[in-house]
């Protein structure tokens, strides 16, 4: 398995992707490259992007698959801001995945 590079500015409209909608075509694209690479690369290179985005982006997918998905994803060219929001939605989805998944 190897790694891949998905970037977000060939999908982006002026550098800005807001919309949970916007996220749905790419959270495909990230779950296939996830079920065909062990590790994926996503490059918010020129790219914005807001907390709704992310959370449809990764959040669904921490849900679904678990937090150990977060080990094989790496995150490239990301502003402060990005970066803030990438760790705010892991931290409420791994913990809403570990309220879910109690005994």
């Amino acid at each position: 398995m190897s790694k891949i590079i998905i970037p977000l500015s060939d999908r982006a409209n002026a550098h800005f992707l807001g919309t949970r909608f916007m996220a749905r075509p790419l959270r495909q694209q990230l779950e296939n490259a996830l079920d065909e690479h062990r590790n994926v690369t996503i490059d918010f290179s020129t790219t914005s992007v807001t907390q709704s985005f992310i959370d449809e982006l990764m959040g669904t997918l921490i849900l679904k698959n678990g937090p150990d998905l977060i080990n094989r994803l790496t995150f490239k060219e990301c502003s402060t801001d990005v970066k803030e929001i990438i760790r705010l939605v892991i931290g409420k989805r791994v913990k809403d995945y570990n309220t879910s998944h109690q005994h």
